[in-house]
C-alpha cells in the first residue's frame, strides 16, 4: 500500500506534485465513491480493483473537464494562431497519474486513497497503456502535446484512434510471439466521443473536368468518427485536446448489395471500411507500400484538414458576426506540424495536395494563390536518414485509390520541375534527382521531395542530423534554398519522464534548486554547484539505489532470475533494428561471460545487462536477434561459475509504463547506433535525465549531450560520421575484424557453432552470414573500441563517489533537452507564435480573471 504523507510533505504547502489540503482530500474521497457507487450501484466490497481504478480516473477527469472547456472556450473568443499536429502515431501510455501531477493532484489523491484504504500503485497498474505508437517518435509525439499545452499554445493532436495498438509482445522459447492489443475492452475513460463532428472522407471513384473545374466522382464513402482526449499543460489550468478518428461505414454502404440479396457482402464490405482504423502498423524504419497504409494515411488528412478548415471559418474576429469566408490569412492563423516521410508519422505531401484540392477544386482558388497558401502553412521535419524507411508511393496505387490526387502531384512536379530546368539549363541529371516522381521500373512519388517543395521549412531532429539531411540526403534541395533547413533537437517532458516515474529524484533536485525547474529544465545548470557536496552525492546515490532495489525485486517477480541490486544496471531499451546494434551488445555479454569463466577469481565488476524492444512482426533478424539474446541469457544465468556477476535479462513487451520503471533505476544507457543513422534518440535524452551515463557513439542527439556535459562525462567510442564514410569507401571487410580479434572471433565461433542452441547448431547461421557479409551497420568495426569502453565503464562503477559525480554533472547538463524547449524553438522560428505565460482561471473563479493577466503570443 502506497505510504502515507510525512509531516514534512504535510507541512508542505505546495510541491511539484501539487497542494494536499484537508479539503481537497475530502473533495478526492467524496467523488471516488460517488464514482464508484454509479459504476456498481451495489454493495462497495464486491468492488474490484478495476472498478476502484475506473472510479479514480472518472473522479480525475472531473478536475480535467471544467478546465477543458474553459480553455476551448477560450480559444474560442480570443482566437489565437492554431498549431495542429498531425501523426499517425501517439504513444501516450498511461494518462491517470500524468493527469494528476500536471493538474497538482498527485499528493492529495496518494493521501485520499490511503486513506480509503486502498493502494495507489496497484490502481495505476491497471490501466492499460495507449500504445498507439511503435517507439520513439510515437512518444514524441505525445511529449510535445504536453509541452504545447503547458507553454499555452493553442494547439491539438490529431491521429487515428486504433482499436488495436502496438502488439503485445509474448517471449516463448526465447521467441517474439506477437499478441493484439486490445487496449480498449475495458473501455477508455480519458476520451469523449464526437458524433456531431463525423466528417465524410472519400477513396477510389474517378475524375470528371468539366466547365467549372475538376469533379471527383463516383466515389467510396468512409465516416471519420473524432474522439477527443484532453491533454493538460502543468499547472496552469490549460487543456487542449487529441482529437483521434475512427472510421464508420455509412448506413447506406453498399446498399446496392443489400438490395439484390447479397446481404453478407454488404457486411463485409463495411468491415473493410472500418478497418482502416483497426490496427496500427507495427513496422518502424521500414517502408511498406501497401493499400491500408495509404488509406490510413488518406484517411487522417481528409478528416483533419475539413476539421481544420472548420474551425478557421468559425472562429470570431472578437465578434459574433464575422465568419471568415476569405483564407488569405489562412497561414497566418494556421499552423500545421506534420511528421515526416518517416513512415510512423503523417506525410506532409498527401497534406499538401489534398489542402490544393480543397482549394482548387472546392473553394475555386486560383492554383497560384492555393500553392502560395498551402506551401506558407506547412513545415516538414525528417526524421530519418534509412532509404528504407522513406515512402515512395506506387503510381499505379495512388491513382487507383486517389485519382485527383494524383493529377495535382504531377502538376505540382511540372511547374517544379520547369523552375528547376529555368536555373539548370540542360541539366537532365539535377532533374532526375529533383524529381517528385521516380522513374525506372514502377514508378514511384518520392513522398521526401513532395515534403520539401510543399512546405515552408524543413528541419531535422538534432545537429548532426540536420547536417546530414543537407549535405547528404537533400543536398540539392538544400542548394536551392539554403534558408528554408534548419535544426530543432528533440525533447522530453520532464514531467512525465522526472516527476511522474522519478519522484524521489526530482523532490531532491527540488529542495535543492527550488520548484521552478519543472516549467525551465535550463535551471538544472544550478545542480553543478552541488557536484562537490557530499551529502548530496549520497543522497543521488541513495534514490538511485532504492530505484534499484525496487526494480530488482520487479525482475525477480517477473524473470525468476535472482538480481543482485548492487551490480551495474546496464540497459539497452529501444525497438530492435540491425541500425540500434543490439548486436554489438550481445557480443559483449559473451566476451563477459568467457573473460568470466577464463578467470573467475578475477575481479569482475557484476553486471546485470537488461535488453528489451520489439522487433517489426515481418523483420527476420530483429527477431532472430531477439532469439539470440534469450539463448545467451540461458547460458549465461544458469551458469553457476558465473553466478552473480553477471545476468541477462530480456523485457517482454517494452512499454511506455515498463519504460518508466526501468529508466530511473539505469546506472549505464546504452546509445551505440553506427554513427549518421540515428537521427536523434529521446531514450538517451530520459536516462541522462534520471541519472544514468551513457555509453554511446557520435550519433543523433549524443553528439549535443557530450557538448552540454562535456565528453569527458559520457563514455564514447567508435566510428564518426566521417569514419563510417571513409570505411565505406574503402570497402568494409567484416573477416579483418574477425582474424585480428581474439575474443570477437571466439564469440562468433561460438554463435556458430551453436554453443548457444546446442540442440539447434545451425540456429544463427544467418546472424552470422549477415554480420559477415551484409552488415551495413559495421558492428565488428566498433566492436574493440566497445570492448575497451567498457573497461573504462567498470572501473570508474568501482568509485561509487566518482561516478555519482559524473551523474550530477549529467542530470546538469540535461536542461536543453525538455520539449518544451524543442516547442519554443518551433514557435518561434517557423510557426511564428509567442508560448504563453497565461494561467486561464480554474472552473472556480471568475472567467475574466485571465484578462488581468499578462500574456502575449498565444492567448493575443
Amino acid at each position: 500500500m502506497s505510504r502515507p504523507l510525512s509531516d514534512q510533505e504535510r507541512r508542505k504547502q505546495i510541491s511539484i506534485r501539487g497542494i494536499v489540503g484537508a479539503e481537497s482530500v475530502a473533495e478526492l474521497k467524496q467523488g471516488f465513491n460517488r464514482h464508484l457507487h454509479f459504476t456498481l450501484v451495489k454493495d462497495r466490497n464486491v468492488a474490484t480493483p478495476r472498478d476502484y481504478y475506473f472510479a479514480l480516473a472518472h473522479t480525475v477527469r472531473d478536475h480535467l473537464v471544467g478546465r477543458w472547456i474553459r480553455t476551448q472556450q477560450y480559444y474560442y473568443e480570443k482566437d489565437p494562431k492554431r498549431i495542429y499536429y498531425l501523426s499517425l502515431e501517439f504513444y501516450m501510455g498511461r494518462t491517470l497519474q500524468n493527469t494528476m501531477i500536471n493538474l497538482g493532484l498527485q499528493n492529495a489523491c496518494d493521501e485520499a486513497i490511503y486513506q480509503l484504504g486502498l493502494d495507489m500503485e496497484e490502481l495505476e497498474e491497471i490501466e492499460e497503456d495507449a500504445g498507439l505508437g511503435n517507439g520513439g517518435l510515437g512518444r514524441l509525439a505525445a511529449c510535445f502535446l504536453d509541452s504545447m499545452a503547458t507553454l499555452g499554445l493553442a494547439a491539438y493532436g490529431y491521429g487515428i484512434r486504433y482499436e488495436y495498438g502496438i502488439f503485445n509482445q509474448k517471449i516463448r522459447d526465447g521467441w517474439q510471439v506477437e499478441e493484439a492489443d486490445d487496449w480498449l475492452r475495458h473501455g477508455n475513460p480519458w476520451e469523449k466521443a464526437r458524433p456531431e463532428y463525423m466528417l465524410p472522407v472519400h477513396f477510389y471513384g474517378r475524375v470528371e473536368h468539366t466547365a467549372t473545374g475538376a469533379k471527383w466522382v463516383d466515389t467510396q464513402v468512409v465516416l471519420a468518427l473524432p474522439y477527443d482526449t484532453p491533454v493538460p499543460g502543468y499547472m496552469n489550468n490549460t487543456v487542449n485536446t487529441m482529437r483521434l478518428w475512427s472510421a464508420r461505414a455509412p448506413n447506406d454502404f453498399n446498399l446496392r448489395d443489400f438490395n439484390v440479396g447479397d446481404y453478407i457482402q454488404a457486411v463485409l464490405d463495411r468491415n473493410l471500411a472500418e478497418n482502416i482504423s483497426r490496427v496500427l502498423y507495427p513496422n518502424d524504419n521500414f517502408f511498406e507500400g501497401k493499400e491500408l497504409r495509404l488509406k490510413q494515411e488518406y484517411f487522417v488528412v481528409a478528416a483533419t484538414l475539413q476539421d481544420i478548415i472548420r474551425r478557421f471559418k468559425a472562429s470570431k474576429f472578437g465578434s459574433t458576426d464575422s465568419v471568415r469566408i476569405v483564407f488569405d490569412s489562412f497561414p497566418d492563423q494556421v499552423r500545421a506540424r506534420f511528421w515526416d516521410v518517416h513512415i510512423p508519422h503523417m506525410s506532409p505531401p498527401l497534406l499538401s495536395h489534398q489542402l490544393m484540392r480543397i482549394f482548387v477544386d472546392i473553394e475555386k482558388l486560383p492554383w497560384n494563390k492555393a500553392w502560395d497558401i498551402t506551401e506558407r502553412t506547412f513545415a516538414y521535419t525528417n526524421h530519418t536518414v534509412l532509404p528504407e524507411a522513406l515512402e515512395r508511393w506506387p503510381v499505379d496505387l495512388v491513382e487507383k485509390l486517389l485519382p485527383r490526387h494524383l493529377q495535382i502531384i504531377c502538376e505540382i512536379n511540372q511547374r517544379h520541375l520547369d523552375h528547376i530546368a529555368f536555373l539548370f539549363p540542360n541539366d537532365v541529371d539535377r532533374l532526375r534527382r529533383m524529381s517528385l516522381i521516380e522513374e525506372g521500373g514502377t514508378k514511384r512519388i518520392n513522398m521526401a521531395h513532395l515534403c520539401i517543395v510543399g512546405s515552408h521549412a524543413v528541419n531535422g531532429v538534432a545537429k548532426i542530423h540536420s547536417e546530414i539531411v543537407k549535405t547528404q540526403v537533400f543536398e540539392d534541395f538544400a542548394a536551392l534554398e539554403p534558408e528554408k533547413f534548419q535544426n530543432k533537437t528533440n525533447g522530453i517532458t520532464p514531467r512525465r519522464w522526472l516527476l511522474l516515474c522519478n519522484p524521489g529524484l526530482a523532490e531532491l533536485i527540488a529542495e535543492k534548486i527550488g520548484e521552478d525547474y519543472v516549467r525551465d529544465l535550463s535551471q538544472l545548470t544550478k545542480l553543478h554547484e552541488c557536484v562537490d557536496d557530499d551529502i548530496f552525492i549520497r543522497e543521488v546515490a541513495k534514490v538511485k539505489q532504492e530505484n534499484k532495489v525496487k526494480f530488482a525485486l520487479y525482475l525477480e517477480k517477473e524473470y525468476k532470475v535472482k538480481i543482485n541490486p548492487s551490480s551495474m544496471f546496464d540497459v539497452h531499451v529501444k525497438r530492435i533494428h540491425e541500425y540500434k546494434r543490439q548486436l554489438m551488445n550481445c557480443l559483449h555479454i559473451i566476451t563477459m561471460y568467457n573473460r568470466i569463466r577464463r578467470d573467475p577469481a578475477k575481479l569482475f565488476v557484476p553486471r546485470t545487462v537488461i535488453i528489451g524492444g520489439k522487433a517489426a512482426p515481418g523483420y527476420h533478424m530483429a527477431k532472430m536477434i531477439i532469439k539470440l539474446i534469450n539463448a545467451v541469457a540461458q547460458v549465461v544465468n544458469n551458469d553457476s561459475v558465473v553466478g552473480s556477476k553477471l545476468k541477462v535479462i530480456f523485457l517482454e513487451n517494452y512499454r511506455v509504463s515498463l519504460a518508466e520503471k526501468v529508466i530511473p533505476a539505469t546506472d549505464l544507457s546504452e546509445q551505440i547506433s553506427t554513427a549518421g543513422t540515428e537521427a536523434s534518440g529521446t531514450g538517451n535524452m530520459k536516462f541522462m535525465l534520471n541519472g544514468a551515463l551513457t555509453i554511446g557513439t557520435m550519433d543523433g542527439a549524443n553528439v549535443e549531450m557530450a557538448e552540454e556535459a562535456g565528453e569527458e562525462n559520457l563514455f564514447i567510442f567508435g566510428m564518426r560520421v566521417e569514419d563510417v564514410a571513409e570505411l565505406d569507401r574503402e570497402g568494409y571487410d567484416a573477416q579483418k575484424y574477425y582474424d585480428q580479434l581474439p575474443e570477437l572471433k571466439q564469440a562468433i565461433d561460438q554463435i556458430k557453432s551453436g554453443f548457444f542452441s546446442p540442440e539447434e547448431p545451425d540456429l544463427f547461421k544467418d546472424v552470422v552470414n549477415m554480420l559477415f557479409h551484409h552488415d551495413r551497420f559495421k558492428v565488428f568495426a566498433d566492436y574493440e573500441a566497445y570492448v575497451k569502453c567498457q573497461e573504462k565503464v567498470s572501473e570508474l562503477y568501482l568509485n561509487s563517489k566518482a561516478w555519482t559525480k559524473m551523474v550530477i554533472r549529467n542530470i546538469a547538463a540535461a536542461g536543453k533537452f525538455s520539449s518544451d524547449r524543442t516547442i519554443k524553438e518551433y514557435a518561434r522560428d517557423i510557426w511564428h507564435v509567442e508560448p504563453s505565460n497565461l494561467k486561464i482561471p480554474p472552473p472556480n473563479e471568475p472567467r475574466d480573471a485571465a484578462e488581468h493577466q499578462t500574456h502575449n503570443g498565444a492567448a493575443a
